[in-house]
């Protein structure tokens, strides 16, 4: 049985996702400050889907686009983390919220889930399209 996108990954599990040995997990994570996995009681760590975003980021800029470790690390600190995380997952399907917050998944960031940083968006979004709605009916009228 396949594992919900939303589930932590053991290293193993991560590794196989990236397409990275784990030894080289581990490594970055020595590197890169922002990768940050939980971890258990005898040191097992757990990756949140956002780390693995946060991977497939550091992967592609690293193996793909050519950066230097210190050229990804000066990624993050001028672009931050959202940005950094597009290249790991194009489509979006992680939401990182502010630095220093936590990340969740789309589904938990809907109203049900209560987060008003999410829910400031969407208002945001529905606003626009209410004055551009707005506007359109002023021409026609």
């Amino acid at each position: 049985m396949a594992k919900s996108p939303n589930a932590f990954r053991t290293i193993s599990e991560a590794a196989d996702e990236v397409g990275a040995p784990q030894h080289v997990l581990r490594f970055w994570e020595t590197k890169f400050a922002f990768i940050t996995p939980l971890k258990r009681a005898g040191g097992r760590r757990f990756y949140r889907p956002q780390d693995v975003v946060l991977l497939k980021a550091v992967k592609r800029l690293l193996h793909e686009d050519g950066l230097t470790i210190k050229g990804v690390q000066r990624l993050h600190r001028e672009q931050g983390l959202k940005r950094l995380a597009a290249w790991g997952d194009p489509e979006g399907a992680v939401v990182f919220e502010p630095e220093g917050g936590a990340a969740t998944p789309p589904a938990a960031a809907a109203p049900a889930g209560g987060s008003s940083v999410r829910l400031r968006q969407v208002l945001a979004e529905l606003e626009g399209a209410r004055a551009r709605l707005e506007a359109v009916l002023s021409r026609t009228a």
